[in-house]
């Protein structure tokens, strides 16, 4: 029996307060939509509600790190932005009949105000999903290891947990099992549900360390 593999959590994971962002290359796309699905489906086990699910795609793997950090940032923008647009509608600076009655150019023709739902919350992990696949040249070396440094880099610099779903394997084989997609007897075990595991974890810690609780 093989001894790979994370341990259970020390606790029951809760995610029914977390958001979470899926950023996924479309590069080797049998295998990312099959991680994706499994990584979604493990995040919804764990009470992450479908609201708080945000995926966003790039077109390969070396774009993930520029990705997941414009979304952290993009995401603290979003929680702090009112939705109503304030010059829309009446105008609220006047006591005049007008308000009531709209003449032609005036701003109270135009519609009123629309409120929507906005998200007041950023983003408490991001998951990173990519496939790389070994091929003649040395262009899997060089993009495997950009992307492990430069995504460690933009969890460090956010304080964001950014899991590692960048699947980095020598044959299309093994892509494949390690999407539960394997084409033998043995189909494999689809990452995705651990990278799920691991984001609702991780983010629950990192609230839990910032408000200074170790127990």
């Amino acid at each position: 029996m093989s001894i790979k593999g994370p341990a259970p959590a020390p606790t029951q994971l809760d995610g029914s307060g977390l958001r979470i962002a899926i950023v996924h290359s479309r590069w080797n796309k049998s295998v990312i939509d099959a991680l994706v699905q499994g990584t979604i489906a493990s995040l919804k086990k764990h009470g992450v509600k479908d609201s708080n699910i945000a995926i966003q795609s790039v077109p390969g793997s070396f774009e993930l790190p520029l990705a997941c950090s414009k979304v952290i940032a993009g995401s603290h923008v979003q929680a702090g932005a009112t939705a109503t647009d304030l010059l829309g509608g009446l105008n609220l600076g006047s006591s005049t009949p007008s308000l009531m009655s709209p003449r032609p150019g005036s701003r109270a023709s135009t519609p009123a105000p629309t409120i929507l739902n906005m998200p007041h919350q950023p983003f408490d992990a991001v998951i990173a999903i990519g496939v790389l696949i070994k091929g003649a040249t040395m262009h899997f070396e060089y993009i495997s290891e950009s992307v492990s440094h430069a995504l460690m880099r933009v969890q460090l610099d956010t304080g964001v947990p950014v899991i590692f779903g960048v699947l980095t394997a020598l044959t299309d084989d093994q892509a494949l099992e390690r999407a539960g997609l394997g084409r033998g007897e043995n189909k494999g075990h689809n990452h995705g549900e651990d990278w799920g595991s691991a984001a609702v974890e991780m983010a629950s810690h990192t609230r839990r360390w910032g408000e200074g609780k170790f127990n």
